[in-house]
């Protein structure tokens, strides 16, 4: 038999509408009402000052480690925005502006942040699953509740966020490949940063984009500036519209960066130069965006001013509230909470043991 020549379908796009000098394609821009515009606004920038001020309570030893998100805002607002109550949002560990989107409340968020373990107790209705510190791992739920959101026949689609570095792990190529061959209403929203904490991206793949792994499992990949609202918001509503369609999954690939530490136990200046650092602070999300609105008319400094204040405000009482709570006497007895539907045996013989102890302690501090 001879050789013959097979043409993959190599159809990808990349996207930008709103650049870093404020250069907009109005033929691309999308058509976002301006209430909409301001709540996306005001949710990005509660998520800058709320990751500041998280990251001055961690250096203060008031909370643990968490990992900052300042830079990726723009890639989970312009995702989120699109999730519809029923949809369902499987995060990774950084999206705290895509958490807010969804409801999440700032004093929970503090207390998981502390180490409790009912922050991360979940209302019966969630439809965002917690945040998932195993590089990778999410992916496969994610595809699991699209495959039950199929298998049911209802309309819900499902999202999931991670980041460049899990592109390298098994579970990125297990969760692409059942997405596509079962058509599953999902869409993946990879946040590439350039760094998997201290490795570059060139270190990780041979390929120039991540959005073009999607072809090797026969489903749309998009690149589109993650530092730009509006390019994700394009590209996410798309994806949603061809999931919630019958049409499958999506992978988006949201060129970002993160402008700070990978979390708080890290020193970026150790991997990492000073000048990347500010050509990145230059494409900044938030400026960018907000400038945007103001040549639109839609936001004016004065507004700006009292935002700010307003945020300030609900930020100091949310750390007011959560260490008055953490204050507390803490049940040891809630870590098996939360985990499972029907807790396995061997779980429900450790928690019978921890109980009797404490209920030992506790009559011996009385007798004592």
């Amino acid at each position: 038999m001879p050789r013959k020549s097979i043409t993959p379908d190599t159809d990808l796009e990349q996207m930008s509408i709103l650049d870093a000098d404020g250069a907009l394609d109005t033929d691309l821009e999308p058509d976002i009402a301006a209430e909409t515009l301001l709540e996306l606004h005001h949710t990005m920038l509660l998520a800058r000052r709320f990751d500041e001020r998280l990251l001055n309570l961690q250096r203060q030893g008031r909370i643990g480690t968490f990992p900052p998100c300042k830079g990726h805002e723009a890639a989970h607002l312009g995702a989120a925005a699109h999730l519809r109550p029923t949809d369902w949002m499987v995060p990774s560990f950084r999206e705290l502006a895509a958490l807010l989107w969804r409801g999440a409340s700032l004093e929970q968020m503090l207390v998981f942040n502390n180490g409790f373990n009912e922050g991360g107790a979940l209302p019966p209705d969630a439809r965002t699953l917690p945040m998932a510190v195993p590089v990778g791992s999410q992916m496969l739920h994610a595809v699991g509740l699209a495959w039950a959101a199929q298998y049911r026949r209802t309309d819900e689609v499902v999202m999931t966020f991670f980041g460049d570095g899990a592109t390298s792990e098994g579970d990125f190529h297990e969760a692409m490949n059942f997405a596509a061959v079962y058509q599953v209403p999902l869409v993946f929203v990879c946040q590439n940063n350039h760094w998997a904490i201290s490795i570059p991206l060139h270190k990780q793949t041979r390929t120039p984009t991540l959005a073009q792994k999607a072809l090797a499992y026969g489903m749309p990949g998009m690149q589109v500036d993650g530092n730009d609202l509006l390019s994700v918001y394009v590209a996410a509503g798309e994806a949603m519209a061809r999931a919630r369609g019958g049409g499958g999954p999506t992978l988006i690939e949201c060129v970002t960066y993160r402008l700070i530490m990978h979390t708080t136990a890290d020193d970026p200046t150790k991997y990492r130069s000073e000048e990347e650092v500010k050509a990145w602070l230059a494409r900044d999300p938030l400026p960018r965006f907000q400038n945007y609105l103001k040549n639109k008319g839609v936001l004016a400094d004065a507004d700006l001013s009292a935002i700010e204040a307003d945020i300030e405000n609900r930020i100091q009482a949310a750390v007011t509230r959560a260490e008055a709570r953490m204050a507390q006497p803490h049940d040891p007895l809630l870590m098996f909470e939360h985990l499972h539907a029907e807790r396995p045996a061997e779980l429900e013989r450790q928690r019978r043991e921890l109980a009797d102890e404490l209920d030992v302690a506790a009559k011996g501090a009385t007798d004592g």
